[in-house]
């Protein structure tokens, strides 16, 4: 009698592999919404999947490092794709073809002063950012660049207030940084400052880089570069055509940060005794009286 040959079945190495991604992607969504049940992206994901399976963030913030992504992008939509039960957090994709701006039904609404507003480079970003509400917790309108130009009636709201500040928060890249200098120009007399990325943010951060063609000399930083603040080894970083997205940075981390930037810094006076005397004094409201 001779003995069964016949190979047995068992997990080849493109299962093992699919296993151990899906894995990585269960660990990612979770890492993603926390703490709170933050709202993310699908680009947002993809890197937190990546930070999942290299865990380069925790080298030392001191060794400069923007790593290239472990997976390929389309190995992330594949894994993705065969998840079962959906994904808690997760935006859908946005429209083929962005809707107009929400116009308000208050006509009033624009006689008011506006002491912030945000322009993110990514709708993705700006949409994201809208979903946690961080529009609401900062009292800052969030707007993409690709709403451009701004209502005449939001500029004019800015420039009712004195110290009025347009923030913008765009990728480390050549056109990331040449979106400030674009919006400072469409809104003469009002402040204009960039919230990053920057090159010298995405490698203390070790976010993730995308190499892709060097900029040609029309659209390289140059003068411009080195006006906004950018060091030379950043701007031989853009010029080896590397970019960073704001979207490489963790929800969590990114959500605290632009909320931190946007409201400006506390009064180091601050205290919590300060803050509930400032609520007994602010009005019948908002403490009981005797």
């Amino acid at each position: 009698m001779t003995a069964d040959r016949t190979p047995r079945p068992g997990l080849s190495g493109d299962s093992i592999r699919a296993r151990l991604l899906d894995r990585a992607l269960t660990t990612a969504i979770a890492r993603a919404a926390a703490p709170g049940r933050i709202r993310f992206t699908e680009r947002q994901l993809y890197y937190e999947m990546c930070r999942v399976l290299r865990p380069v963030h925790t080298v030392p913030r001191r060794v400069p490092l923007t790593p290239a992504p472990p997976l390929r992008y389309e190995r992330f939509e594949e894994t993705l794709r065969r998840r079962d039960g959906g994904t808690p957090g997760l935006l859908a994709p946005l429209p083929a073809a962005p809707s107009m701006p929400h116009q308000p039904v208050e006509p009033d609404l624009y006689d008011y002063g506006l002491p912030r507003l945000l322009v993110c480079q990514s709708r993705s970003v700006a949409r994201m950012l809208l979903a946690n509400d961080l529009h609401l917790e900062a009292a800052c309108p969030v707007f993409a660049a690709d709403d451009a130009p701004l209502d005449p009636r939001l500029v004019a709201g800015l420039g009712r207030v004195e110290g009025a500040t347009v923030h913008v928060l765009h990728d480390a890249s050549t056109a990331g940084i040449a979106l400030t200098a674009r919006v400072r120009a469409e809104v003469p007399g009002i402040r204009v400052a960039s919230m990053g990325l920057v090159p010298r943010h995405a490698t203390a951060l070790h976010l993730i880089s995308q190499r892709g063609p060097a900029p040609t000399p029309a659209t390289a930083p140059g003068p411009a570069g080195a006006a906004s603040g950018l060091e030379p080894r950043e701007l031989e970083w853009l010029a080896d055509g590397r970019t960073a997205e704001v979207e490489s940075v963790p929800p969590a981390r990114l959500l605290r940060t632009v909320l931190r930037m946007v409201r400006g810094p506390r009064a180091s006076g601050y205290s919590v005794w300060t803050g509930l005397r400032e609520l007994r004094m602010a009005g019948f409201m908002t403490w009981p009286s005797d």
